[in-house]
Order: C-alpha cells, then sequence, then structure tokens
C-alpha cells in the first residue's frame, strides 16, 4: 500500500504543477487489493493535490469505515459507487479543470457528448463523456446518476471512462493512475482546443471515425 500512497501523491503533485487542479480542489483514490489491505485509498477532504502525504491519505476497508489517515474526501461516495458500477475501474481521479468547467458555463456540444469528436487521439483515449446534471459538491444524488450512466452504457457494449459534473470538473476512471491521468488531459486539452476555436470545429465524420475504431479500438 506504500507504493501505491506514493503514487498517489505523485499524481496529485503533477496535476497541480501543470495546473489540471488549483487550491483543495479534485480529489483521487485507489482501489485496493486484499493483499494490499482491501477497500480504497483517498485523498483528504480539502487537501490540495500539490502537496499530499502518503501516511495522510484515507484508508476505507471494504466495509466503508476509514482506518487510517485524515477524514475521507466528501466525494467518497461517488468514488464507490464507480468502483460498484464499473469492476475494470482500479483509480479515480476528479478535478475542476479550468476549460472543462467553462465549457459547461457556456454550454455544452450535446448532453451526451459535451465534446466533438474533433481530433483523433480524443476518440481514441477518452471516448463518449456525457454531462451530468447540477449537484451540490458530496451530493449522493450525482453519484447515483453517474453509476447509472455507467450502467446505462455498459448496456450498449461502449464502456465509458469519464463524465463531467456540471459546474465542478471531470470524473475519469481507469485501470491505473497513469491512464486516468492521461484521460483527464486528453479531455481538458480537447476542451481548451473547442473553446480557443470558439466551438466552430468540424467533427470527424463517421467514415473517420469508423477507421478509428477498426484500428485502435476507439470507445466512439
Amino acid at each position: 500500500m506504500d507504493a501505491i500512497a506514493q503514487e498517489v501523491c505523485r499524481i496529485g503533485r503533477s496535476l497541480f504543477e501543470r495546473g489540471y487542479v488549483h487550491a483543495t480542489a479534485g480529489n483521487i483514490s485507489v482501489r485496493l487489493d486484499n493483499t494490499e489491505g482491501g477497500g480504497w485509498l483517498i485523498t483528504p477532504t480539502d487537501a490540495c493535490l500539490g502537496t499530499l502525504e502518503p501516511r495522510r491519505l484515507a484508508h476505507i476497508g471494504a466495509d466503508g469505515q476509514q482506518r487510517s489517515g485524515d477524514r475521507a474526501s466528501k466525494t467518497l461516495a461517488l468514488h464507490r459507487r464507480i468502483y460498484a458500477a464499473d469492476p475494470q475501474a482500479r483509480c479515480v481521479i476528479h478535478t475542476h479543470a479550468t476549460h472543462l468547467v467553462a465549457l459547461t458555463l457556456a454550454g455544452v456540444w450535446q448532453p451526451q457528448d459535451i465534446l466533438p469528436p474533433i481530433t483523433p487521439y480524443y476518440v481514441m483515449k477518452v471516448g463518449h463523456v456525457p454531462l451530468a446534471p447540477y449537484h451540490r459538491p458530496g451530493d449522493p444524488a450525482a453519484a447515483e446518476w453517474v453509476a447509472q450512466a455507467i450502467t446505462a452504457s455498459h448496456e450498449r457494449q461502449l464502456p465509458l471512462r469519464a463524465v463531467m459534473l456540471d459546474r465542478l470538473g471531470p470524473v475519469v476512471w481507469h485501470r491505473s493512475l497513469g491512464e486516468a491521468s492521461a484521460t483527464l488531459e486528453e479531455l481538458e486539452e480537447t476542451a481548451r482546443l473547442w473553446l480557443l476555436v470558439q466551438r466552430r470545429a468540424e467533427p470527424l465524420d463517421a467514415d473517420r471515425i469508423d477507421d478509428l475504431r477498426r484500428n485502435f479500438g476507439a470507445l466512439w
């Protein structure tokens, strides 16, 4: 568990130093195997991701009880619902990424797809990202909405990797912290591009997207 805690702190510091999170916004969690103590590690409430300390990360047991560390993030319910809905998810990252939040204020492309497929790497690395209705931070209703969105997507055999919380920021999950971080960065950079061109770029057409599916297994 020590190595995982160190990696959480490293990812948090990297995101903070490069401007993907600010102040005490955002949180990170990791699902732990039984050999690592079981349950989850999650960043503390109101913690700055740039100055995390391994010993202060909250260890939550499989029973939902906190075993060690500072008080867990108020978004713990959201993280737990994602893990329950998607057995493949090993980690979750939530930030208040500037351009993505700005996009929700200006108006997303579509509720079921906050951004159009304007670049091949967005299609390949991120996929569909729906907009979750506004809920106050930590509201269990947001966790339930995200879980239902994951279930509905899986039923269509089109797994989700991220959702956007209206006015709050993206939530991304993946098989590893590195993959989740890279997906988050691609999502934020695509939002920045979309806003820079004043939301006027033409999406990739169906033939080009199908080519990405065939060659790279794109989830679109």
